[in-house]
């Protein structure tokens, strides 16, 4: 026996071994930001087909999402060019890198839909802030030309709809004069969107966030979005019913009379509307809200790490169906938990209702406590 390739087969052997124990003992973490991906065996009930989880998922949020947890994911934002009141196209809100990744989810999930969802606020600091929606929907031509850029983009990068989040007609939340016109504002979404619907036709998902009203007549004209003059072309409503009110009211309760409004009452709105109940998607906060003036908010993530000493969580209200924190026993903010989403769940499949969505993904925890809360109660057979 040649003893020189013995010992050569004897290190060959080696490193083939070692090789292997690389491959067993190591696996590439699903995400590149640092959650820690599900384990394999993970327990997610069966997606039941036509019903929908959507999750908002940010330019500036830090986590890549694990896409077995929705159905669909709203890619926030993207806003129009106008250009002394031309309309010049639109762009994505900060990094393309970002969006690619994101896009790239449906390789690891091929039946994810993903939406480009539009604001109509500006933050690209090379838009030279020449009007918003409110003057583009005024023109046939620009409301053709829009959706056409829309259909365009879709193509080029194949993902699946619109969601439009022009909060709202006939308002403008930071006073701007110039960003609504309530005389034609309301009337001239529904042309919008109906462009939309006809140069999208129905290969593409069209879809909108929704208030908790219907139009609102106001002096000189109109506000908000007229639900039975959209219903015919939208797919579903996003309805955020999140930010309903402020401490010491709960933002997002089930059910809550002193607040300005609550889940079933914003359902109840659409439906008396003749939106039909299966184009509805309740919204769900992974955030508490403690007021608006200043604009003060809490992810979830972060209540769970509040200092006992002054804070309690996991307080319950039965009446609202939510749970809230304390500060120093007075009350601080509402928000929701697997408990309160589990409710709402069960109660909105009881509507007949098509799902839930919820704003946005970055405020969960590492583990995913709210994400499979959605999943699993909107997905119960």
């Amino acid at each position: 026996m040649n003893f020189f390739n013995l010992d050569n087969m004897k290190k060959t052997l080696l490193v083939i071994a070692f090789v292997l124990l690389l491959f067993t003992t190591c696996e590439k973490d699903d995400y590149e930001t640092g959650i820690k991906a599900p384990g394999r065996n993970d327990d997610l009930v069966e997606k039941v087909e036509g019903r929908v989880v959507l999750a908002y998922v940010t330019h500036y949020g830090k986590y890549l999402p694990d896409p077995n947890y929705f159905t669909n994911l709203n890619y926030s934002f993207a806003e129009i060019y106008m250009e002394d009141g031309v309309y010049k196209g639109f762009k994505l809100q900060g990094d393309e890198a970002r969006f690619r990744q994101i896009i790239n989810l449906k390789r690891k999930n091929p039946d994810l839909k993903i939406s480009l969802a539009f604001t109509n606020t500006i933050e690209n600091p090379d838009n030279p802030r020449g009007g918003s929606f409110s003057l583009l929907a005024k023109s046939d031509t620009y409301r053709k030309e829009f959706a056409l850029d829309c259909k365009n983009f879709l193509q080029k990068w194949n993902i699946d709809g619109v969601d439009m989040d022009w909060e709202f007609p006939g308002l403008s939340w930071d006073g701007d004069p110039n960003a609504y016109d309530v005389e034609v504002d309301v009337a001239n979404h529904v042309l919008l969107m109906k462009q939309l619907r006809e140069t999208l036709r129905h290969k593409y998902l069209l879809t909108y966030a929704g208030y908790c009203k219907d139009k609102e007549n106001v002096v000189g004209g109109s506000r908000y979005i007229d639900i039975e003059a959209v219903a015919p072309y939208v797919d579903f409503v996003n309805i955020m019913t999140y930010d309903l009110d402020e401490a010491p009211h709960h933002h997002s309760a089930l059910s809550d009379p002193s607040a300005y409004s609550d889940c079933i009452r914003a359902v109840q709105v659409y439906l008396d509307a003749g939106m039909p109940a299966n184009k509805l998607v309740l919204g769900v906060p992974f955030y508490g809200r403690r007021s608006f003036n200043p604009l003060l908010s809490i992810n979830f993530k972060d209540i769970l790490l509040l200092n006992p000493r002054q804070y309690k969580i996991d307080n319950w209200d039965n009446n609202a169906s939510v749970p809230y924190v304390t500060y120093n026993g007075e009350y601080y903010c509402g928000y929701d938990n697997e408990k309160s989403i589990s409710i709402k769940g069960e109660w909105l499949l009881d509507k007949g209702m098509k799902g839930m969505m919820y704003w946005e993904y970055d405020g969960d925890d590492a583990i995913g406590t709210l994400r499979r809360a959605v999943w699993q109660t909107t997905m119960k057979k």
